[in-house]
């Protein structure tokens, strides 16, 4: 269990939480959400002691231990994978490390033995034994291969440290976990097998995350941060969503009732006061006028951009041919004779672990790349819109957001120009903001209306919604389903897929897997075709 008694934190004059009172109990997993910028990540710096309030305390039982997801990927370097995990429980760790100091010495003495006997107790007690076989299981179930276990940190790619840095924080059984955005950088496997612990998990976890789905699979309660106050709800992100709503419905429709009982009295009373005879009806109205008071309904902190891509031109039926495509990176062949056709109503999910060959693929296919061998050709009425992963080239320049879009756009009038900066909620200045500066957030927003922008007919999204908000990534969402074009995409949020894709692709090492499907469908079957695999069974092809 851990509390918050009367959190107060003040950023020069303006409050970012103001006498919070909440209790996180055991058993439970809390979902913490608010818009960005209302104070997610700083709340859990606040539970786990990294930042102070500035009045106020946390409270957590006595002997309880609390992990963290850590977010400086180069932390830990100098050490290997393994020991990594294990440094999730500290206090383990530091005894392995004086059983081995001891042991290792030439001049054993009698202390030294007494020493190692005590450690050895203590050691035992936390089931040390175990301890590297605990953290093999959760690398393993992360999709961290064995013979990376022992490897030094500083050789893992980011997505590698990532999940390593989670085994970290999941290891050893802590009393409080909180998680920072844990599904960001993982593939859908690796969160899929995240859902699963948590929902087994016994103790705490509050979870700051912009996944919807992973939201309602995991959480048992929502923390609603907004203006500067934090509002428990009992169910997960949906169950939010449909009270905090019927909640402002229900104060609207009161408020409703209260103004017309308000704007009857006032007529009686304009009318009759004046009327000896019913003086006292009209001096009994007045006091009742008085006694009725309007709920105060503020509007949410949240902003939702408008995200509509609109084709400048309607897409004909050839869209594009891929032909035994190859690709190899590092020294690594990704890519290996792909071959495929889309169609003008396809809307295709590239999901699964190898997001390289996905990246390399979406490249090649914006024309960013040449292929080794092999070829592809687009349709003469296509035009094609690119969101690449990495954007660093896009923005590594000194324009303001402003003429940085204007370079997109066929119509260069200001004003036009501004309604799709307005759009993503780049309001008033902004528009001449330098965007080398911007947040992640802010280019991706940037991105997205140089997509609308320019009214390509085929989308090409390689991860769009990674450092997006919640109100952002449901704008998006929405924005794809009605969008009347192709689009080609990755990414690791399952509701997105789910809504949007009507054909999912997977590359693995055996070659292309094609299906005409939803993605629940399609990991349904996969599942089957695991459990025939590890029966003898057969596995039938879809019909």
């Amino acid at each position: 269990m851990i509390s918050a008694n009367n959190v107060t934190l003040r950023l020069g004059k303006k409050a970012l939480f103001e006498d919070v009172n909440i209790k996180f109990t055991e058993g439970n997993c809390y979902g913490l959400i608010g818009a960005n910028g209302a104070g997610k990540s700083t709340f859990l710096k606040i539970l786990s002691g990294e930042l102070e309030p500035t009045n106020g305390e946390v409270i957590m039982n006595a002997g309880e231990r609390l992990s963290v997801l850590q977010q400086d990927h180069y932390k830990y370097d100098e050490y290997n994978v393994m020991d990594t995990v294990i440094m999730g429980n500290k206090r383990l760790y530091e005894i392995m490390k004086e059983k081995d100091a001891i042991y290792a010495k030439e001049d054993f003495s009698d202390e030294d033995g007494v020493r190692a006997s005590e450690l050895e107790a203590e050691f035992a007690e936390m089931d040390g034994w175990n301890a590297e076989s605990d953290a093999a299981t959760l690398l393993n179930g992360l999709g961290v291969d064995t013979d990376v276990h022992y490897k030094q940190m500083s050789e893992l790619d980011g997505n590698l440290k990532v999940k390593v840095l989670l085994a970290q924080a999941l290891f050893g059984n802590p009393d409080v976990l909180l998680l920072d955005e844990p599904t960001n950088h993982l593939d859908l496997d690796a969160i899929a097998w995240l859902e699963e612990f948590l929902i087994d998990f016994n103790n705490t976890v509050i979870v700051v995350s912009h996944d919807r789905y992973f939201l309602n699979k995991v959480c048992t309660h929502i923390a609603d941060i907004d203006y500067a106050k934090i509002q428990l709800y009992a169910g997960n992100y949906d169950f939010w969503y449909e009270s905090s709503q019927l909640m402002i419905k229900q104060m609207k429709e009161a408020n409703k009732k209260k103004e017309e009982k308000i704007k009857e009295l006032q007529e009686f009373i304009q009318r009759f006061s004046a009327n000896a005879s019913k003086s006292k009806q009209a001096t009994s109205r007045k006091r009742a006028l008085e006694k009725i008071e309007l709920d105060e309904i503020k509007p949410s902190s949240r902003k939702y951009p408008y995200i509509d891509f609109r084709p400048k031109r309607e897409i004909g039926n050839e869209v594009l041919m891929v032909e035994n495509i190859s690709k190899t990176v590092d020294g690594v062949k990704v890519l290996d004779n792909i071959s495929f056709t889309v169609g003008h109503d396809d809307k295709i999910a590239f999901v699964g672990p190898n997001t390289i060959a996905t990246t390399t693929l979406f490249k090649i296919l914006a024309g960013e790349e040449e292929p080794d061998e092999g070829s592809y050709k687009w349709g003469v009425t296509t035009s094609q819109g690119y969101f690449p992963k990495d954007n660093t080239k896009e923005f590594d320049n000194d324009l303001v957001i402003a003429d940085w879009l204007a370079q997109y756009s066929d119509d260069k009038d200001a004003t036009y120009v501004r309604g799709f900066l307005g759009r993503m909620l780049f309001a008033g200045e902004d528009g001449v903001k330098k965007v080398k500066v911007l947040s992640g957030g802010e280019k991706v927003r940037c991105l997205l209306s140089k997509l609308m922008i320019m009214g390509s007919n085929v989308l090409i999204l390689d991860e769009p919604t990674n450092h997006l908000d919640m109100e952002s990534i449901t704008a998006l969402n929405n924005g794809l389903i009605k969008f009347p074009g192709v689009v080609l995409f990755a990414c690791q949020d399952h509701q997105f897929v789910q809504t949007t894709a009507n054909r999912i692709m997977e590359i693995t090492n055996s070659g292309l897997i094609d299906k005409q499907t939803t993605y629940d469908e399609y990991l349904a079957n996969d599942e089957l075709a695991r459990k025939r695999q590890v029966m003898n069974m057969p596995v039938e092809e879809d019909d």
